[in-house]
């Protein structure tokens, strides 16, 4: 389809484009080397030789406390909680996370992934007593219980309280719940008679993270990151993914908080809601060690503290829709599979193919290639389709041709009466563009499957070691402006294979001149901006276009041309006697006309002045 086949490719390549700059916002699960066994770990740490540490620190510490100065005292240890998946170690000082690591997972290097940890990240809760103190739980020191099983809910479950004992029947009991074969951590604050003590209406959570560098593309890694949460009045939202410093203070109840990375998230969930938040994510861009610095102040209901009703479930672990669905609220979103229809493209089409796959492949490049043979099946018919119209363009070119050579470059005129041959012949010129039109949504998502994919983090095929991030072919010893510093090879295949593609395209349709240029312009575009994407990406492409090509080539063997011509002049037979209203072309053919008669009044009336 000549020209408006080449405006479909360039609505195709602005969208692109756009979509590229505005969103632009992945280790393979090992076995562990033995079974891992319930257990609760409580070590001595070495006495720190801070001064805050000391018995002076901790004596000036409990005056300032008060009532809660009987939990100012004690020794810092650390407890542990161990499922197949996560070991969370816990600080008797404050009672808090102090470490999580995901046994399954291992960074960029190669070394263990600990998601939380106290060099860079910190909890804490603080709350305002009845004598106007500010007591922080990082000044009290919690008791650990032995570990318990509980084998009552539906998922048996290894169980940790943490008291902090004020006087005779007052305490501050954290309990923690390690889910089997999970990434979730039940949590419950209780407060026990201290009603008399604590004022104010919330509680403040605070939460600090520096987030480490995880996976090799820094870059891509700090533009996934940010900080999710869930309102009850307006569902999901987010702080932008951007270099500067946003803030975000919400003042209505709040479901839940996540601080998410490109694959990894750790948030917190309240079974009932929080009553408000300020959020802040930062961002130094000449920081090689911080990915991005987010921090949360999150305001617990003193009332459901107070009431035994303060339950909440943290999640450390990856962002994979199998596990994250099941969370609910829309927890699920701290997986960026894109806006709108394109969500819903990978959640309904993509996600349920690849998990099938993946049961039975266990290379992600063969499960990549099943993947296209999938996609290019379902799609075939509007391929089909898209063809038949190129060819039916193509019968026509002699009738087009000789109408532009009639009309002298009169465009207005050329177009009238190409529109009226369209009419005659009973050819839609919008019909070769509509079936690519309606691809657009699964080659969106895919820019969203491939990126946010944990399944394809450093997974290997051929010269990629890493299908999640850019193949490194190539060090190039300089930076080209929008290429980059080095060459992804499954890059240029995708844009030869485009170039091949384009090539076999234009054999059929009536594209000229300058239209013809930008169709081979557009794939070397591409080149550049797909140089930093994932390998999966464009190792897709790369075999999406190759299996087209082979298509095509079937369907030409089967599109005879001849019949095209006889088929198009059986319509115009019919169409001499057609008595109904005016079709689509026609009603364009008499606006046109319309238009022009009305160009050439303004004209004359110009000369007669």
């Amino acid at each position: 389809m000549d020209r408006n086949q080449a405006i479909g490719f360039g609505l195709i390549a602005v969208l692109l484009l756009a979509y590229t700059f505005f969103f632009s916002g992945t280790d393979k699960e090992t076995k562990p080397a033995q079974q891992p066994t319930a257990q609760v770990e409580q070590t001595t740490a070495p006495a720190p030789a801070t001064a805050i540490d000391d018995s002076v620190a901790q004596a000036n510490r409990a005056a300032a406390l008060g009532a809660f100065s009987t939990a100012a005292t004690g020794e810092a240890r650390t407890t542990t909680l161990e499922n197949e998946n996560i070991r969370v170690t816990f600080s008797t000082r404050g009672g808090q996370v102090e470490e999580v690591l995901l046994k399954n997972y291992k960074t960029h290097r190669g070394n263990p992934l600990i998601l939380f940890d106290s060099e860079s990240s910190e909890t804490d809760i603080s709350f305002t007593t009845n004598d106007g103190k500010t007591v922080k739980f990082s000044d009290l020191y919690f008791t650990p219980s032995e570990v318990r099983k509980d084998a009552s809910g539906k998922t048996p479950a290894q169980v940790l309280t943490l008291r902090a004992t004020v006087g005779e029947g007052q305490y501050i009991d954290q309990v923690y719940t390690l889910f089997e074969n999970s990434f979730q951590l039940g949590y419950k604050l209780d407060f026990k008679g201290l009603n008399n003590m604590v004022s104010g209406n919330t509680l403040t959570l605070t939460w600090n993270d520096r987030l480490k560098q995880l996976e090799r593309d820094i870059k891509q890694n700090r533009a996934k990151s940010t900080i999710n949460y869930y309102t009850e009045e307006d569902g999901f939202d987010k702080l932008s993914i951007s270099e500067d410093t946003e803030t975000e203070t919400l003042e209505k109840p709040v479901k839940w908080v996540a601080n998410k990375q490109n694959f990894f998230t750790a948030g917190i969930i309240a079974t009932n809601s929080f009553a408000g938040a300020r959020l802040e994510a930062a961002t130094n861009p000449a920081d090689s060690v911080i990915v991005k610095s987010l921090s949360s102040q999150i305001l617990i209901p003193t009332q459901d503290v107070l009431s035994g009703k303060g339950d909440f479930m943290f999640y450390f672990g990856p962002n994979d829709y199998k596990i994250l669905k099941n969370i609910g609220n829309d927890f699920n979103k701290n997986l960026d599979l894109g806006w709108g229809i394109f969500s819903w493209v990978n959640k309904l089409l993509i996600i349920p193919a690849f998990d099938f796959l993946e049961n039975f492949i266990g290379n992600y490049g063969i499960i990549i290639i099943l993947l296209v043979l999938y996609i290019k099946t379902i799609l075939f018919p509007l391929t089909y389709k898209s063809y038949v119209s190129m060819a039916k363009m193509k019968v026509l070119k002699p009738e087009i041709d000789a109408i532009k050579e009639r009309n002298e470059g009169d465009m207005q005129k050329t177009q009238v009466e190409t529109m009226k041959l369209y009419s005659e012949m009973g050819v839609n010129p919008m019909s070769g563009c509509i079936p690519m039109l309606l691809q657009i949504p699964i080659l969106f998502a895919m820019f969203n499957f491939f990126p946010n994919s944990i399944e394809l983090r450093q997974e290997a095929f051929l010269w990629a070691d890493d299908l999640s991030t850019y193949d490194i072919f190539a060090r190039l010893p300089f930076e080209i402006p929008f290429y980059g510093s080095h060459v992804s090879m499954f890059t240029l295949l995708m844009t030869a294979s485009t170039i091949l593609y384009t090539w076999s395209n234009n054999q059929v349709n009536t594209m000229q001149g300058p239209m013809k240029f930008y169709s081979y312009l557009m794939p070397v575009i591409f080149m550049f901006v797909l140089n930093s994407f994932p390998a999966g990406l464009s190792f897709y492409y790369f075999v999406s276009n190759i299996v087209t090509f082979g298509q095509q080539a079937a369907i030409r063997k089967f599109v005879d041309e001849k019949k095209v011509r006889a088929k198009l002049e059986e319509n115009k037979e019919k169409n001499k006697d057609k008595k109904s209203g005016p079709s689509f072309a026609q009603r364009m053919q008499d606006a046109m006309r319309a238009a022009q008669e009305k160009e050439a009044e303004k004209r004359a009336r110009k000369t007669k002045k």
